[in-house]
C-alpha cells in the first residue's frame, strides 16, 4: 500500500515536471516512452448543455446545465412547457458559458412575449446580463419577418420592374446610337482585329448549322406540300411553295433564330463574363468607351452578315425542297425554273430587308443581357438565358409586324 502511494506521487511529480520542461511538439515523444503521464496531461471532455424542463408542484422549473459555449454542441431540450416561462432556474449543473445562454434565454423570453420575466436562481453574472438585455426594447424591424404579400403590391412590384425593363432598353438604345454616330463620323475607337474575329464568328462559323436547318426546313416544306398537292396532281407546285416560303418567312425566322442561340447567348456570355470580372469597369479606367469597344463591334457584325447568312439559308432550302422534288418525279431543271417563275427579286429582297432587323435585334439583346449582368457566374447563365429568350420572342414579334405592315402594302 505504502509502495503504491509512492509511485502515485512520484508520477504526479514527474507529471509537473514534465508539463514545465516539455514543449508542445514533444507531447508525442513523451506519450510513446511515458503512457501514464499523459493520463494526467489528458483535459477532461467538455460536457454537453441540456436544458431540462421540470414541475415542482404547480412551479414550472428549467435546468440548466453543461457547457453553453459557442461552437460547441447543440443543446438538448428535454421536457415541455407550453405557453409559460419558468418561475426559477435550477443552475447546479451549469459550467461554464458565453452568449449562447444569454441567447438561448432572451430568444425563449422574447418568444413567450413577457414583460417581466423571472430570473430567480440564475447565477449573478447571467443574472445581471439578461436585465441588461431585457432592458432594451426589441425592434420589430429587425425580425425579418416576411411582408403580407397583396394583389395591389403585386401589380406595383410588376409595374416597377416592367418600368426599369423599359427605361434599360431606351437608355441602351440611345448610347448604342451615340456609338453609331461616333462610328459614322470617324470618332469611335475599337480594334479592327476584334471586329473582323467577330464576323469570322458570326458568319463562316455559323454556316454549318445555318445549312443543316435550311436543309431539313427545305425537305419538311416539300414534304408536306407533296402530300398535300399531290392529290390534285399538282406536285410541280412544290416548287413555288417551298421557294416562297424560304425566301419570305422561313429563311429569315430560322435563320435568325440559329443566331440568337448560338451568336446572341456568346455575346451575352462573354460580355457578361467581363462584367463580372471587372473588365468593362478596367476599360472606363483606362478611358476607352464599352459601348464604342465591345457593342459597336458586335453590333455592325451581325448585321453585315445576317442578309448573306439570309440568302445562303433561301437557297439551301430550295435545294433541300429539289431533293424532294426529285425523289417525287419532278425533274430538277423543271423545279428550278418553276422557282425562278415564281420567286421575283421583290420577294427575295423582303427576307433580306428584315433581316438587318433581326440582326439588330439579337445584337442589342446579347449585348443588353451582358452589359446588364450580375457579378457572378450564376448571373452570367442567367443573362445568356434572357438573351436568347428576349431575342427570339422579339424575332416573332417583328416578324408578325411586318407580316401585317407588307399585307396592308400589299407586297
Amino acid at each position: 500500500m505504502i509502495a503504491e502511494r509512492m509511485r502515485h506521487n512520484l508520477q504526479v511529480s514527474a507529471t509537473s515536471t514534465m508539463m514545465k520542461i516539455v514543449p508542445h511538439w514533444s507531447w508525442r515523444l513523451v506519450s510513446r516512452d511515458y503512457p501514464a503521464i499523459m493520463c494526467f496531461m489528458t483535459a477532461p471532455e467538455a460536457t454537453p448543455p441540456r436544458a431540462l424542463w421540470l414541475r415542482d408542484g404547480g412551479r414550472v422549473l428549467l435546468d440548466l446545465s453543461g457547457e453553453w459555449r459557442r461552437g460547441g454542441t447543440e443543446p438538448v431540450i428535454e421536457g415541455e412547457a407550453g405557453d409559460r416561462l419558468p418561475e426559477a432556474y435550477v443552475t447546479d449543473g451549469l459550467g461554464t458559458f458565453d452568449s449562447t445562454l444569454p441567447a438561448f434565454l432572451l430568444a425563449m423570453i422574447r418568444r413567450m412575449e413577457a414583460a417581466e420575466p423571472p430570473l430567480e436562481g440564475l447565477p449573478p453574472n447571467l443574472h445581471g446580463l439578461m436585465e441588461l438585455a431585457l432592458a432594451v426594447p426589441e425592434e420589430i424591424e429587425a425580425r425579418g419577418e416576411p411582408e403580407e404579400s397583396t394583389p395591389i403590391k403585386v401589380l406595383g412590384a410588376a409595374s416597377m420592374n416592367v418600368w426599369a425593363g423599359v427605361r434599360s432598353i431606351n437608355e441602351f438604345t440611345g448610347q448604342s446610337m451615340l456609338s453609331l454616330g461616333r462610328f459614322m463620323a470617324g470618332r469611335a475607337r475599337f480594334r479592327p482585329r476584334d471586329f473582323w474575329m467577330i464576323v469570322e464568328d458570326c458568319g463562316a462559323k455559323a454556316l454549318p448549322i445555318v445549312s443543316l436547318i435550311s436543309f431539313l426546313i427545305g425537305l419538311i416544306l416539300a414534304f408536306v406540300g407533296n402530300v398535300q398537292l399531290a392529290n390534285f396532281g399538282a406536285s410541280l407546285y412544290v416548287a413555288d411553295l417551298v421557294g416562297i416560303a424560304m425566301v419570305r418567312e422561313m429563311g429569315v425566322v430560322m435563320t435568325a433564330i440559329i443566331m440568337s442561340g448560338r451568336t446572341g447567348a456568346a455575346f451575352a456570355a462573354h460580355l457578361g463574363s467581363m462584367k463580372a470580372n471587372q473588365e468593362i469597369d478596367a476599360l472606363r479606367t483606362f478611358g476607352f468607351d464599352p459601348f464604342d469597344f465591345l457593342v459597336l463591334p458586335r453590333m455592325l457584325a451581325l448585321v453585315l452578315m445576317m442578309p448573306l447568312l439570309t440568302v445562303y439559308s433561301n437557297i439551301i432550302g430550295i435545294l433541300g425542297g429539289m431533293l424532294v422534288g426529285a425523289a417525287v418525279g419532278i425533274p430538277p431543271i423543271l423545279y428550278w425554273n418553276e422557282t425562278l417563275s415564281i420567286v421575283t427579286l421583290e420577294n427575295a429582297f423582303l427576307g433580306v430587308f428584315k433581316s438587318v432587323f433581326f440582326g439588330i435585334v439579337i445584337a442589342m439583346c446579347g449585348c443588353l443581357q451582358g452589359m446588364h449582368a450580375g457579378n457572378s457566374s450564376a448571373a452570367v447563365g442567367l443573362a445568356t438565358t434572357r438573351a436568347v429568350v428576349a431575342s427570339i420572342s422579339a424575332i416573332i414579334v417583328l416578324d408578325s409586324a411586318f407580316a401585317a405592315i407588307f399585307t396592308i402594302l400589299d407586297i
